[in-house]
């Protein structure tokens, strides 16, 4: 049973995985610039759900590798092993579920704030109410709120914080943290909260931490210059599944 699981939800992250680098590449455009609607070579994008559930190549073209559209083999490999951690140090708890149903957008906003530096309000705004509203629909089930499972109310509670934090450090160094990290922090407060607050400040930390060793090691390789801004939100969503991963192990 326990196995199967695993299984199920490592299945699960690889086929998602393999369907995220169409959205990111339509999704990863600068704020003036309207969401691409042609691959590289200049044919529409079909397909399912108005051309955005798909794989990564054209249908008509098959995009060569190298193109922001085909790179994409990492990611059902890093989507499966994520969704398989989750359910290995959360076990059979509703909330595996929301777990399992944030690793794909979680990724597609990784996705794309490394390609563009910026997260689309388009994601994160509708990905905080829904981590809010699935995290309550677990809390009324059987087992799904207090010991052994988590606190919705703490959810709710964290999810404000650690928007107010970012918010703050927002406007102490604009130019550092973007106001999209501001709004991320919501989604991953509400997760976080699940566990409780020391399971949201170790998440937070986790995130800042592997934010400043991924930049002094490219600072050591000479690989970035000072005044290079660098993508925070996808250190903010390794953290955050870091966190879970030890929130979901303590509270079994």
């Amino acid at each position: 049973m326990y196995a199967t699981l695993i299984a199920v939800a490592a299945l699960w992250g690889a086929a998602t995985g393999l369907l995220v680098p169409r959205a990111a590449y339509r999704l990863a455009v600068e704020p003036e610039d309207g969401l691409r609607a042609d691959c590289p070579a200049g044919h529409p994008i079909t397909g399912p759900a108005g051309g955005w559930l798909g794989t990564a190549r054209c249908a008509r073209c098959h995009a060569a590798d190298g193109t922001p559209y085909a790179r994409s083999r990492l990611l059902p490999l890093l989507s499966a092993l994520s969704c398989a951690a989750l359910a290995a140090a959360t076990g059979p708890h509703p909330a595996l579920a929301v777990w399992l149903l944030l690793v794909p957008f979680c990724a597609l906003l990784a996705r794309v704030d490394g390609a563009v530096r910026r997260l689309p309000d388009v994601l994160t705004l509708p990905l905080a109410a829904a981590t809010a509203a699935l995290l309550g629909v677990v809390a009324l089930l059987p087992g799904g709120d207090g010991p052994g499972g988590g606190s919705w109310t703490t959810a709710l509670l964290g999810g404000l914080a650690l928007g107010a934090c970012y918010f703050v450090l927002h406007l102490i160094n604009p130019g550092g943290l973007g106001f999209g990290d501001v709004k991320l922090a919501l989604v991953l407060g509400v997760a976080l909260g699940w566990y409780g607050w020391g399971v949201l400040a170790g998440g937070a930390f986790a995130g800042f931490l592997l934010f400043s060793l991924y930049g002094s090691a490219l600072m050591l390789r000479r690989r970035t210059a000072r005044g290079i801004t660098l993508p925070f939100g996808p250190f903010m969503i390794a953290g955050t599944l870091l966190g879970l991963l030890a929130g979901g192990l303590t509270a079994r």
